[in-house]
């Protein structure tokens, strides 16, 4: 959707500005899905989606926040994101020196009742939300949850941050949720990309494979939705340039490393698909935008393969903590890459959400034979369960999941007679390892049906149109997948169920 990207259909003109100031990263993917696990790979540096679904720091593991506090390092975190105080991601936040939560997003229980003067948007069945009671509160542009977070970000480089002179190293982590749904925003924004949509605007994707040939979603209902989702890339990308923009004046954008990445993309009709429903990460959900303005290295452009916990190791390398991570973690350091425009970091990244397909992506020409387009793009490999999605283990000693506000009794199931104690990978640390098997109730994200392998060389095929699983190809995507698994020390279960033992 960028224009840096090559994206036309909305404006961006921040965003792009900053692109032309920086490397932009053609081929980073994310690692755990969705936001949590994302999180968890960004701060931990350690994959998340293999050994469980949803959860916060768990005890055998530190966020960098934590070692950057232990040699006084200020970090700071500004965010609107609801789900970093629930249960399941309460405690990312308490190792940074600082932090500030913009209320009022999506399932933030903000408010106890609605503005009455306000008239909600439909909902696709979803019922009343936590939004439905905060969203009257927001009068202006300037009110809502995404411009709060930014101006604050703003205010703290502005007015606390350590100036050039200063030669004090800091951390600032702006967590904004948007653009999330709600796809909600006011005008201008609101009727930008669809001015003839007449009634409340639809700010709430169902989540659905095949809306439109369901009759979920007509031809302008899906225009709406989309057109909703630009309004609010848009409004984003306004206050995102007032961030660059302070960051500019206090003159630290010579000696200050600026990452802008993200935990995972959205769904707005690409295989006739909404929101993050259950099924194979297509592109627009797992390759995701990475631009990074590094002080005294040029604008450029990079096509080695990256992904989210490569995030991780590079803070780390650049506050030289490096060597004092106690727990395993899978990133790689970009700074090679950034310096040298051929350098590569990885052959392959892995990604997926718990309990459904896991995607190998091998780097350009790594595996197949992909045509002339093979030398700048990687292949992705989604591997189903073989039979039934057995067996599965949660690995956690915190068991805890994303509170669902339309499904009030749906719970992490909890541990029973069949748990057992085991050790992560890199720990000795005990941790409740409880298996499941078919007819258990199982976590929000493991819902939804499985419609095989997939397999798409993405130089030749970059809409994904073409699946080559059932070629020989998949055979070498599979062996590199069962390296992979071997690699991180995934759980045997996962090697079970995918049938790659």
């Amino acid at each position: 959707m960028l224009g840096a990207y090559g994206g036309t259909e909305f404006e961006t003109p921040n965003i792009d500005a900053f692109a032309r100031k920086s490397i932009r990263f053609n081929n980073h993917f994310a690692g755990s899905l969705p936001c949590m696990p994302a999180r968890h790979d960004m701060l931990t540096g350690a994959l998340d989606f293999l050994w469980r679904p949803w959860g916060s720091i768990e005890i055998w593991e530190h966020s960098i926040t934590w070692y950057l506090s232990r040699i006084g390092v200020t970090s700071k975190l500004v965010t609107d994101h609801p789900h970093l105080f629930e249960s399941g991601g309460e405690n990312y936040h308490t190792d940074f020196s600082a932090w500030d939560y913009q209320r009022g997003h999506e399932s933030d229980p903000w408010r106890t009742r609605p503005d009455p003067s306000w008239i909600g948007a439909p909902s696709f069945g979803r019922g009343h939300m936590p939004y439905d009671n905060s969203r009257g509160w927001f009068t202006s542009e300037s009110d809502f949850p995404g411009p709060r977070t930014m101006a604050e970000a703003a205010r703290w480089i502005e007015e606390e941050s350590p100036g050039p002179e200063d030669q004090e190293r800091y951390f600032l982590f702006v967590d904004e949720f948007d653009p999330h749904e709600p796809f909600d925003t006011p005008e201008p924004y609101a009727s930008m990309y669809d001015n003839s949509w007449e009634g409340p605007h639809l700010i709430w994707p169902p989540y659905a494979v095949g809306a439109k040939e369901k009759g979920l979603l007509g031809e302008d209902e899906a225009r709406q939705i989309r057109a909703s989702y630009g309004a609010k890339l848009t409004m984003i990308d306004h206050w995102f340039g007032r961030l660059i923009e302070a960051i500019e004046k206090k003159g630290l954008m010579d000696s200050t490393a600026v990452i802008l990445c993200t935990d995972h993309g959205h769904y707005l009709g690409e295989h006739d698909t909404w929101g993050k429903p259950a099924c194979p990460l297509y592109e627009p959900l797992a390759h995701t935008p990475m631009l990074i303005s590094w002080p005294g290295v040029e604008p450029g452009v990079r096509d080695a393969l990256t992904t989210n916990v490569d995030i991780f190791a590079t803070v780390a390398e650049i506050f030289e903590v490096t060597g004092k991570i106690e727990h395993r973690t899978h990133g790689k350091p970009l700074q090679d890459v950034i310096s040298d425009p051929t350098a590569r970091i990885r052959d392959y990244a892995l990604a997926g959400v718990w309990s459904r397909e896991v995607h190998v992506i091998a780097g350009p020409g790594v595996i197949g034979s992909q045509g002339s387009a093979a030398t700048a793009a990687p292949t992705k490999y989604a591997r189903a369960p073989e039979v039934e999605n057995a067996p599965l283990s949660i690995w956690s000693n915190r068991w805890s999941t994303m509170p669902v506000p339309q499904v009030p009794g749906l719970e992490l199931p909890r541990p029973d007679g069949r748990a057992s104690l085991k050790s992560m990978p890199g720990s000795e640390i005990p941790v409740i390892c409880q298996p499941f098997q078919p007819g258990d109730v199982l976590p929000y994200w493991a819902f939804g049906r499985f419609n095989g392998n997939h397999l798409f060389a993405l130089g030749d095929d970059p809409e994904e149109e073409r699946n080559l699983a059932g070629s020989t190809t998949e055979t070498e995507a599979a062996d590199l997948l069962r390296s992979a698994l071997e690699d991180v020390e995934a759980p045997a279960d996962q090697f079970a169920r995918l049938g790659v033992a």
